[in-house]
This record gives structure tokens, C-alpha cells and sequence, in this order.
């Protein structure tokens, strides 16, 4: 009854409904209009479906709807006199006037019966009860009735719906009949047994019932039990016959209630002539159509139910079908015309465009949500998660971050586009469009269609599912008769009523003046508030930019210092372009000569524009101007009186422009800002080094018009890192050596930068051809290496007093140079640092650390001052952060830990241990630093995104094994550490009979029997009973448990069950001499195979059943090897030979044919004399395995052989094959005695089970579901007598 409670749940659909109320700006969006259908649907409160279909079927009963349109205020009151004491308001009555006038006149998507269920006396906790629709049939008669009661419409139900059913006992002796009338308002019919509606009619009302036999009928006139006959005739028919079929029935056998889905077909005119008593009456008179067909789809305990239902009055804008609908071959061209169109306008790497254009192109312009990721794979044949997920997450936050741009609509079942207005220019709407827009209540005149196009229209059938209204046609209908969705109840109307002609496409055809007027001042509200909603909606915020306060530098547009630039300015985007233009020409008062509105975007390297808007009839909503677009405001030709191109292939690039550095030019160099190179050289010594700048060019220059930007003759050189080097490059950072750079080709100098793919941030070096000159730069082919001594670097200390929860004041922070070499340990980097700061060590005892900074400004972990600046990966000429702390030494950890969850930025404590304590060392000295006490604690990591992951499960590991590194960050989690990966086996062995009768008859000791589990029979020889893996094997006995790790192979468990007490006498040379099987139920289920394969992949779980088997030879058996029990049929008996055990190879041919050539090479016979069949020991039945697979004619195709690994044998280890030699045993029938016997137990039990006996029941109670209780339907009326 839910209205997705037997729907599929999408991956992609599911977020997008979740992020239904974060999409949408706002709550208080108004409800949408009606649909193309122009009718409107009810809304779901949770489980009301029941009721929505029955109340459209009386809303689309047009003689029901207008006899309670006719009853005014004078007689049922009105609404606002409801809470007065002595007040007699009929509030059910008025409530569905007020619904039904919501239905015809408002302009809505779906109305709410939130105050009809309130008028019924129901609680917010009874819309969310299922219930039957028949049952509701009869209690909402009966309220009406009783609601009713004193006014003109006291007699409506009996009027519309009531029937009269005469059933007669005729004596066959006498000849006496005796009569009894029965009332009815709807007829309950039988489904099972019977193929249609008129069989059970007939059933029903021609057929007699014979009183004979032991149940005699006793005559009142013959005054004893004599023959009779017993029928039943319709004698009244009502205006309107109701169905309810009877789809639920019980199960006496398996105690438990079930659906009928078998086909149960129906008429759409249907002549009740023969049921009735008298038929003098002209025909018309028993002739009924169908209008309304209320349908169920699940099962008897739960499901959701929708109606067909057919416009009498042609209330709605019937059209065909989306799948039914054809196009010609002209219209088809046409059309994919302009989707080609469309779809080349569509970016596939944008899913803004992509999406966008998707919605727009549906004639709807909306997109279910749940078939979103459906239509997307259908236009770029990806779906969302492989093209788009992993660089804009799911697809659902995707539309939340463009919440300009989408929004749900239709209760969240459907996504469009925040506005889609109409072009200026006028054109004719599209008859859809039409349909879609009318207005409820103003009278439509009839549009003039021809005959033909009305009747192809299917006689205006809609399926109204709670708020969703579509077209459906008569033939949908059939679809019906059976399955889990299938009709249950049926609504037919004479066809001698007509409609008078004033009703046809009116839908205020008699309704009272003040609905009207009340559906009038809704649409009112309503329209205002969707005005509202469009014009928050479609207000975007937008940036101007004036080019008054801009120039054009290095290929960009940069901001003129103290000047304010950007103007932010909200605007309708359903509005053209033009109207934009005027509102800028008005904010602007001493703007001259032409304006021109560019979409421009800020870049690394400054501001670039794109497209101009040139079209100003067009909305800003088509020029793609969405909330935060900017635009650049300008003459449209140049900034400044310098030329500014436009565009994708000229976007600015932002180059780092490295150049070698002379010492001598530190002091000039650094007044005017210039970066240096972190790689480079020493300023302190006025070394030589390398030098950055960053510059911006157009992307669209070549490599020779940057040269000659960058003021470089001609014979200077162009490189760019080596890729490669990157290694080297590091190398050279941390103390010393040499980074390599690859020289642009002179072919290169004529090519632009897009085309040699240079990014933002990338580096170019520049070098004159004397730079060779000196032992910094050597070139070797078309690589310059630039060295650099390590002996003149530095390195920058910045010395920071708190680290954090303590307010820091600028004056505190101090820096300082300090000279440095690779080979110079850090503890004299910290010494020269406090020298030059002029620090002392805290009296407390505490000590100084040097600690780096990331990219982010959080501090990493304090270095070990006992290495060199190399050894310590630290790179000369950054900055270290003096702050108080000690420092690890070489043998310890410096480890960030949280207690309880994942830590947030900056709340991590931190402790130092050494690098070869244990996980249990290193969780107490945590504990100790922050005051815990108690075992119940445990260390995790984090997860690669951050979050709490696996525990560290062996506590006395050393943290180095782990792989812990310095600056990791461990959980203190409560509780116990969880159980480690070890399984707990429970290891069975079965006897064979044979020697279990010598155990008993001989020992009748438990002791002996166990002597007798090993492999040894008296007189010394080696058995491998058949018996064995039989499914006939007696109860196993327990030999023992084994606790083992479940990353130990098969082979080591076989080992370790071999050193049970109980097995310690067999001999097993290797362990494939010991067969393992998995046991389910006390039965053998599977081999466990594959010695090396982890207990894991065999999905073994603790607590699990093996049974041990040993073996007189060797066996590894293969994935597709099947261990099979063959039993040879003895001519002329119903019984077998003792089984014996073959191993079937079926991992190349799996076909009856293959097993069949295996046995005839056994047993040496024929393949064509041996017929073969699978024991089913459950049912005591064989199942017959055909002799060959059915031959195919070669014009067909192959066809694929039979399997039987597959349905519907599955053969597997264990199985039990039959075998029947056909050359001397002409009995083709496998069932043996102990067959015949388990087949009457099994028909036994049944019988047992269908008598209701007290073990059955009992039995029938434990295996039933527990379901929500039952709550019993029923409607509040006041005392109106």
C-alpha cells in the first residue's frame, strides 16, 4: 500500500530523493500545477492508497458526485458551526464536497485528505494502516448513510447502489418454493476455481445446488427432509453494480493466508439478463459498462493499490501513450534532426550541460528522479558513477551544489530546471503545453476533433496511482486479469444512463457557487505563491566587473589597486538580455558610446573573458547565465586602448619564470618582491641560485612572443622541468646536488602555450647562453642541470611560543636566518636559532623542538635533532617552527593519538615512544598521559579518509613491524580488543554401518566404537567404505573442536584435526589422504578443496560442522571434479548394488552426455545401454537424466548444452546417481521399498497437516512470520436523528 514499497531502489535515484529538501531553496514551495492529464491526484499520507482509488471512483461517478453537490449548507450545516455546542454539522459530508470541488476546480498536482480522515476520527498514526479497499467500500456507505440521515439525501447510497438477491429452495416432491430476499451494495464474487467474471455469475445464479443424499432439505409443506433444489437470482439491479472479487483465501493445509494471481478475466459490457429473476423487461435495462477498475499490486500482507477509471464527462486531456505513440517517418527525421542539434551543443565532460540539456529536451521539461541515471547513460552511454562521480561526487550533491540551477518538484518524484521561460517572441503553445496550462474553471469550449481521432483516443481511461495521473488505454485493461498486480475490485454503470451534454468537459457542472468560489480564491493563492516561488527561483545574483577598473597585463585583465571593481547585482533570468543591459546602463550614468556584457572568469593569472551576449531578445536563462556568472562590462574592443582577446584557446596561463641569480643583486632583487627559487641558491652569502617570478601569458601566445615578452634575445633558452628529475630535484633540496630541466626545441618556440600543455604553476627557466659559463648550469644534450653548493644555503626559524588553545600575539613571533648545510645536524640549527632569538629553555625543564609546516599551515612532528638537515628530509632555504616540546630521538615516535573517535583539526594530543615497544605499551603509556585506568581499551588507525578503521589486533607486535611511522595518528577506542580472526570447528566422523554392527553386537561400548573410528578392520586392512559420504549414513559422532586461525590453509587445518584424540590412530602419510566435508544439517554439503586456499575464501565461519573421511590414496580434487555415488540398478529388483564412489571431471564438458561416457568407461558398457537418474532423498524420488541433448537443426542456431552443474539438477558432492543397465534390466523405474515407504510417511505428515491436528499447528505457528497486528478499520459518525 506504500507507494514504493514493491519498487527497486536505484543507486543514483535513492540520493536524489534523500536530498529532496536541500535541493529545493526553502520549505514552503508551492504545490505544483496539474499535470497534462488536467486532473488531479490525491496524496499518499503513508498507507491511504486504499482510500485515494476508492474516492476517485466516486468522484468520477458523476450521478454520486452532483447528488452530494445538491445537498446545501441548510441541510448539512456548515464547516465553521462545527465546534459550537449545539451545532448538528454533518462534517463527512462536507468534508467530501470540499475534496471533490479540490479535485475538479483547484489547479494542483494532488490534493490532501488530511481533513476528510480528521472528519472519519482518525489519528495521525491510521494513515499509515493498510487496509482493504472493500472493507472501506462498506464502512464509508454506512457513515454516509448514517451522516445522511434527516436530509434529502438520506436515500442516496440505496438509491445509487442497492440490490436485491431472491434465494429459492424448491422441493423436488411437493413442488413448494421458499423465498428469502437479500440486500446488497456490492457483490462478492469468486476468483479461484473460475477463469472469468461471468463463470462465477454463473456459478452464482444458474446453477442450482442439490440437497440429496445424507444432507436432505426438510419441506414445511411435506413436513420432512425430502430432495431439493437451491438457487439464487438477481431481482433488483441498482444503477450501479459494484464487484469486489475475492482475491485472499486461506490455506488450511499450511495455515496461512495467500493471493490468487491466476488470469480472471472481465467484460467491459456485461448483460446481466440471465442472473436475474425476471427478464420481460427490455434489455437495456441489464446491460452495464465498466468505468472504473480499483487494482492491488504485492501480497496479502501488504501492497498498494491504484485505480483505472474512465472520464465519463471527458473531464481530462486524454492522450496516447508515450510507447504507443509512433512518429511517421518525416516526423522521425525531423526529429532527430533536432536532437542532433541539441546533442551537439552538449559538453559530455560537463555534467552541468549535460544535464541541463537532458531535462530541457523532455517535452515535460522534468526528469523522474528515479530514472535520471537511466536517461544519462542513454545520451553518453556512461553512467554517472564511472563518467562523472569521481570528480563531482554523487549525483544527488551534485544538484545540491547547483541548487541555482535544479530543483525537485512533484512531492521530490521529479527534477527540473529552476526556470525555463518562454522565448520573447511569441509563438503558438504546444497543444501538450495546452493541456498542461488550462485553467480548471473557466468553461473550455469543446474542441472540434473528427470521430475518428475521439475513438482512437481509448475512451479517455487514466490511471490515477495517488498523485501521479496518466493516459492509459481500454487494451491496458487485460493487463489486469492476473499476477501480483491484478484488478480486485470492479465498478460497472448502466448503459442507459446518459450524460446530459452540459456535462461534457465542464468540471463545474452543478457545483454550488460558494466551492466554486472557494476553489477560485485557492487558485488565487496558489498563483500567487508560484509567482513568489519563480521569481525567488529565478533571481541569480550575478558580478559585474567595469572595465574603468581594469588593465590588460600580461595577457590578463588585473585589478587597478583602491578601486572597487566588482558590483554585485541580483536579476530575474527569465528577463532578455537587453533589460539586463538597460538596468547596467542606469546603474552606470556617465557610461559613453556602446556597451558590451562579456561572461568572463577569474583565473590564477587574472581575469579572462569568454562569450559576449549579442542577442538581447534572448533570456539570460538561455544565454547559460546562472547565480555567481561574472560578466565584464566594456566597449566590447579594447581596455585602456589595448586590445583584449577573448575566448578558450587565449585563457591566460600563469608561468613561474625562473632565472639565474647573482648575489651581488640580492639587496635590489628583494626590494622589489622577487621569490626565489627553494631549490636555488643562498641570499645570506650572496651566492648564486635561481630566482621566480610569476607571470601570466595568453594561452593562445607561442613560446618565441613570451621570449620576447620576457625581454630575452634570441639565443637565450626556454626549458621546463624535467619530469623525470623529480627525484634528482629532491635530492638536491635537502642538502645539496642537482635538478634537471628539458630545453624547448627551436620547432617549439613557433608553437602556443596550449599546445605544449603548460599549466598554471608550472616553471620555466630562462638562460642566456654565458650562463654555461659557471659550474652551476651544464648542458648534456637538451637537459640543463643546474648545480648548486650546499655549503651556502640556509635555512629560516620562526620561533612560535604557543602552540594552541592560547592566544598568540604578533610581537611574539620571531624569525631568524639561520646559514646551513645538508650535513649539519639539527640540534645546531635549534642551538644557532636560540642564540640568534635569544631564548633559554623554560625552567620547568621543558624543551624546544623544531617542528615543519605542511601546505596548510599545520605543524608536523618535531624532527629528530640527532640527524643531519639531509638525513632529516628537510629541505634548505623553508622554514622550521621553533615551539616548546621535546624532540624523538632516532630510536623513537613522535605519534598524534585521540581517545573515542576520529580526531578534529588541531584537538590531537601527542606522545613520543619508543619505535620497538609494543601496541600494548604504547595504549598504556596513552592512558597514562591522559588519565585513564582500566583494560577495556584498544589502539586503531586511521582509515585512508580519516576515520576510525581496523583495530591493531596483536598487542604484543613492536610499532615498527606494524609499519607505524613518525606523525601517525592512533584511536584510543573503548572496549575489549574484538575477537582475533580464529574459528572454532566442530569435527564430526561418520561410521560405517558395517562396522558399527560389530561395534554393537560385539563391544556395546562407546569405547570400542571410537577404537572402531579409526581405519584398521580386524584383520589389519585398510578400508574406504562407500558408504561413507553417503546421504543414508547413520548420526556422525564428535570427535572433537579445532580452533584455528582463518588465514590458515586447508592443509594446516587438516593437519591440526589429524592431532584430535579420537583420529590419533589414523595413518595419513600426507593430508591428501584426508577428505574434508562442510555439513549442513547433520548432511554432508561439500569437499572443502584446495590445499592452499585460505579458510576465508572457503568461507568458513565460526561454529561451523566439518566431517573427517580418510582415504587409501592420494586425492586432489579440481574446482569442476563433482564426487558422485554411483549405484548400479540389479536386474530384475527393486534395489541396487552397494554404491561405489567417481570422481566426474565436469570442468570441460558438464552435459548429461560427458557423466554418461564417465560411467559407461567404470563400468565398461555402452554409453547407449545405461539410463541414469538423480536421487532426491527429501522426496524419495528419482529424477530421470535425458539420454542426449536435443538435436538442432544447422539453420538454427546452436543450441547450448545441457548442464548438469546447473538447473535443474545441480548435481554436487554426495549426489546419489542411479544407474540401469538397459541391455539385461528392462525395468526403467528406480523407486526402490525404502522409497515407496518415505513417500507414504511424507504423504502421511500432510494428511496429518491438512486435519489441522495439534503438532501440525503448532509447527504451522513457529514458521509463521511475525506481522504488524491487525488493526480494525472504522469511521466516527456524529448522532444526527
Amino acid at each position: 500500500m506504500f507507494g514504493n514499497l514493491f519498487e527497486e531502489e536505484g543507486d543514483e535515484g535513492s540520493s536524489l530523493a534523500s536530498t529532496k529538501g536541500r535541493i529545493v531553496k526553502g520549505g514552503d514551495e508551492p504545490p505544483p500545477p496539474r499535470g497534462r492529464s488536467s486532473l488531479c491526484g490525491i496524496k499518499n499520507q503513508g498507507g491511504t492508497c486504499y482510500l485515494n482509488s476508492l474516492l476517485q471512483t466516486l468522484l468520477f461517478t458523476p450521478e454520486f458526485r452532483e447528488e452530494l453537490f445538491s445537498l446545501g449548507p441548510e441541510e448539512l450545516g456548515r464547516l465553521e458551526d462545527k465546534d459550537e455546542p449545539e451545532a448538528k454539522v454533518r462534517v463527512i459530508p462536507l468534508e467530501l464536497q470540499r475534496l471533490f470541488a479540490r479535485l475538479l476546480l483547484v489547479d494542483q498536482q494532488s490534493a490532501s485528505t488530511a481533513d476528510l480522515t480528521d472528519s472519519f476520527g482518525w489519528n495521525s498514526s491510521e494513515g499509515t494502516n493498510q487496509h482493504d479497499v472493500q472493507e472501506l467500500n462498506r464502512i464509508l456507505f454506512s457513515a454516509l448513510e448514517h451522516s445522511l440521515v434527516g436530509t434529502n439525501g438520506s436515500t442516496l447510497i440505496q438509491r445509487l447502489y442497492h440490490g436485491t438477491i431472491v434465494n429459492s429452495i424448491v422441493c423436488k416432491e411437493c413442488g413448494n418454493v421458499s423465498q428469502r430476499q437479500e440486500d446488497f451494495l456490492d457483490l462478492t464474487v469468486c476468483v479461484c476455481g473460475v477463469s472469468s467474471l461471468e463463470d462465477a455469475l454463473w456459478n452464482m445464479f444458474v446453477e442450482e445446488e442439490l440437497f440429496e443424499g445424507n444432507n436432505l432439505y426438510r419441506c414445511a409443506h411435506c413436513d420432512r427432509l425430502v430432495t431439493a433444489a437451491k438457487s439464487a437470482k438477481l431481482k433488483k439491479l441498482p444503477p450501479f453494480m459494484t464487484m469486489s472479487l475475492l482475491r485472499f483465501s486461506f490455506d488450511f493445509a499450511k495455515f496461512e493466508r495467500y493471493k490468487e494471481t491466476g488470469r480472471y478475466s472481465f467484460p467491459l459490457t456485461i448483460d446481466l439478463r440471465p442472473f436475474c429473476e425476471q427478464t420481460d423487461e427490455e434489455g437495456s435495462d441489464f446491460t452495464y459498462e465498466l468505468f472504473s477498475v480499483i487494482i492491488h499490486k504485492g501480497g496479502c500482507y501488504g501492497g498498494h493499490y491504484h485505480v483505472y477509471i474512465k472520464d465519463i464527462d471527458e473531464l481530462g486531456q486524454w492522450e496516447p501513450p508515450e510507447e504507443d505513440c509512433k512518429p511517421t517517418t518525416l516526423t522521425t527525421k525531423v526529429k532527430e534532426e533536432v536532437m542532433e542539434a541539441c546533442e551537439s551543443k552538449i559538453q559530455d565532460d560537463d555534467p552541468l550541460s549535460v544535464l541541463t540539456t537532458l531535462i530541457a529536451q523532455e517535452a515535460s521539461k522534468t526528469v523522474l528522479v528515479d530514472q535520471l541515471g537511466q536517461k544519462l547513460m542513454d545520451k553518453i552511454g556512461l553512467s554517472w558513477n564511472k563518467k562523472f562521480r569521481k570528480h563531482y561526487g554523487q549525483i544527488g550533491k551534485f544538484l545540491q551544489s547547483h541548487s541555482d540551477v535544479f530543483m525537485l518538484v512533484s512531492n521530490g518524484t521529479r527534477v527540473a530546471l529552476k526556470a525555463n521561460p518562454p522565448s520573447p517572441v511569441a509563438e503558438p503553445p504546444h497543444p501538450a503545453e495546452q493541456a498542461f496550462n488550462c485553467d480548471p474553471l473557466t468553461d473550455p469550449e469543446p474542441p472540434s476533433e473528427n470521430p475518428k481521432s475521439k475513438a482512437e483516443q481509448g475512451s479517455h481511461w487514466f490511471d490515477l496511482n495517488d498523485s501521479n495521473v496518466t493516459s492509459i488505454r481500454e487494451s491496458d485493461i487485460e493487463k489486469q486479469f492476473q499476477g501480483k498486480e491484478s484488478a480486485y475490485m470492479l465498478f460497472y454503470r448502466k448503459t442507459q444512463l446518459h450524460r446530459p451534454c452540459e456535462a461534457l468537459n465542464n468540471p463545474q457542472y452543478k457545483v454550488p457557487s460558494h466551492l466554486i468560489q472557494m476553489a477560485q480564491e485557492e487558485n488565487i493563492s496558489l498563483q500567487q505563491m508560484r509567482e513568489k516561488s519563480e521569481a525567488t527561483n529565478n533571481t541569480v545574483e550575478l558580478r559585474l566587473h567595469l572595465a574603468s577598473s581594469y588593465r590588460l597585463e600580461n595577457g590578463a585583465l588585473q585589478p587597478i589597486k583602491e578601486s572597487n571593481g566588482c558590483i554585485s547585482l541580483n536579476f530575474d533570468r527569465r528577463k532578455p538580455v537587453g533589460d539586463l543591459r538597460i538596468t547596467i546602463y542606469q546603474m552606470q550614468e556617465f557610461w559613453e558610446g556602446d556597451m558590451a556584457l562579456t561572461v568572463a572568469k577569474s583565473l590564477p593569472a587574472g581575469l579572462h573573458l569568454y562569450k559576449t551576449l549579442t542577442d538581447d531578445s534572448v533570456s539570460l536563462y538561455s544565454a547559460g547565465i546562472y547565480t555567481n556568472t561574472e560578466l565584464f562590462v566594456w566597449n566590447g574592443r579594447e581596455v585602456f586602448g589595448k586590445t583584449v582577446q577573448t575566448g578558450a584557446e587565449w585563457e591566460p596561463v600563469l608561468l613561474n619564470v625562473v632565472r639565474p641569480f647573482l648575489g651581488e643583486d640580492a639587496d635590489r632583487e628583494m626590494e622589489n618582491g622577487m621569490d626565489f627559487d627553494k631549490s636555488g641558491g643562498d641570499f645570506e652569502n650572496r651566492g648564486p641560485g635561481l630566482k621566480r617570478e610569476a607571470r601570466g601569458f595568453a594561452g593562445g601566445s607561442t613560446l618565441g612572443q613570451v621570449r620576447e615578452a620576457l625581454g630575452e634575445p634570441k639565443e637565450s633558452l626556454l626549458c621546463q622541468e624535467h619530469k623525470g628529475g623529480k627525484g634528482r630535484e629532491q635530492e638536491a633540496g635537502e642538502g645539496g646536488g642537482a635538478s634537471g630541466w628539458r630545453v624547448f626545441p627551436p620547432d617549439d618556440m613557433q608553437r602556443t602555450l596550449k599546445e605544449l600543455s603548460l599549466k598554471d604553476g608550472d616553471a620555466l627557466l630562462v638562460l642566456e647562453p654565458q650562463s654555461f659559463d659557471s659550474s652551476v648550469f651544464k648542458l648534456n644534450g637538451d637537459v640543463v642541470t643546474v648545480t648548486t653548493p650546499s655549503d651556502c644555503r640556509w635555512l629560516q626559524v620562526e620561533f612560535r611560543p604557543h602552540l594552541k588553545g592560547e592566544e598568540e600575539k604578533e610581537d611574539e613571533r620571531k624569525k631568524v636566518k639561520v646559514p646551513a648545510t645538508g650535513n649539519m645536524l639539527l640540534c645546531e640549527v635549534k642551538q644557532r636559532a636560540k642564540e640568534e632569538l635569544q631564548l633559554q629553555d623554560p625552567p620547568s625543564g621543558a624543551q624546544f623542538c623544531l617542528r615543519q609546516l605542511d601546505c596548510t599551515g599545520k605543524l608536523l612532528p618535531p624532527v629528530c635533532e640527532e640527524l643531519s638537515v639531509r638525513e632529516a628530509g628537510v629541505r634548505l632555504m623553508t622554514t622550521l617552527t621553533l615551539c616548546p616540546g621535546n624532540s624523538p630521538k632516532a630510536s623513537q615516535l613522535f605519534l598524534f593519538f585521540t581517545v573515542g573517535s576520529a580526531p578534529s583539526a588541531g584537538m590531537e594530543m601527542d606522545i613520543i615512544v619508543e619505535k620497538n615497544c609494543t601496541v600494548k605499551e604504547c595504549l598504556n603509556a596513552m592512558l597514562n598521559a591522559v588519565g585513564l585506568e582500566g583494560t577495556c581499551w584498544h589502539l586503531r588507525r586511521l582509515d585512508w579518509c580519516e576515520e576510525v578503521g581496523e583495530p591493531l589486533m596483536d598487542e604484543d607486535v613492536c610499532l615498527s613491524e606494524l609499519k607505524i611511522v613518525n606523525g601517525e595518528t592512533l584511536v584510543v577506542a573503548e572496549g575489549l580488543l574484538p575477537p582475533k580472526g580464529f574459528l572454532k570447528l566442530s569435527i564430526w566422523m561418520c561410521l560405517d554401518p558395517k562396522h558399527m554392527e560389530t561395534s554393537v553386537n560385539h563391544t556395546h561400548s562407546s569405547s570400542a566404537g571410537q577404537q572402531n573410528l579409526g581405519v584398521e578392520s580386524s584383520d589389519g586392512a585398510h578400508f574406504q567404505s562407500p558408504h561413507f559420504c553417503s546421504r543414508n549414513t547413520p548420526e556422525p559422532i564428535s570427535v572433537g573442536l579445532v580452533e584455528i586461525s582463518d588465514e590458515a590453509t586447508l592443509e594446516d587445518l587438516k593437519t591440526q584435526v589429524l592431532t584430535l584424540p579420537a583420529l590419533q590412530d589414523v595413518c595419513a602419510p600426507t593430508s591428501g589422504f584426508v577428505r574434508l566435508w562442510q555439513m549442513e544439517g547433520q548432511r554432508l554439503a561439500r569437499i572443502l578443496r584446495g590445499p592452499q586456499v585460505t579458510l576465508r575464501k572457503l568461507k568458513l565461519s565460526s561454529g561451523a560442522d566439518l566431517c573427517v573421511q580418510h582415504l587409501q590414496k592420494e586425492e586432489d580434487l579440481g574446482a569442476k571434479q563433482v564426487l558422485l555415488n554411483i549405484k548400479m540398478g540389479i536386474p530384475g529388483e527393486k534395489s541396487y548394488y552397494p554404491s561405489e564412489e567417481l570422481v566426474w571431471d565436469a570442468s570441460h564438458d558438464s552435459s548429461p552426455r560427458s557423466l554418461r561416457t564417465c560411467l559407461a568407461a567404470h563400468y565398461g558398457l555402452s554409453p547407449d545401454s545405461l539410463l541414469l537418474a538423480k536421487h532426491q532423498p527429501e522426496k524419495h524420488t528419482w529424477e530421470e537424466i535425458s539420454n542426449w541433448t536435443q538435436q538442432v537443426s544447422k539453420k538454427k542456431k546452436k543450441k547450448k548444452a545441457e548442464s548438469l552443474l546447473g538447473a535443474p539438477f545441480h548435481l554436487k558432492d554426495g549426489d546419489i546417481i542411479g544407474v540401469k543397465n538397459l541391455l539385461v534390466d528392462n525395468n526403467r523405474d528406480f523407486i526402490t521399498m525404502e522409497d515407496k515407504q518415505g513417500q507414504q510417511r511424507l504423504r502421511d505428515q500432510a494428511e496429518q497437516r491438512r486435519k489441522g491436528g495439534q503438532t501440525a499447528a503448532s509447527d504451522g505457528a513457529e514458521r509463521a512470520k511475525s506481522r504488524k497486528a491487525e488493526v480494525p478499520l472504522s469511521i466516527s459518525v456524529g448522532v444526527f436523528r
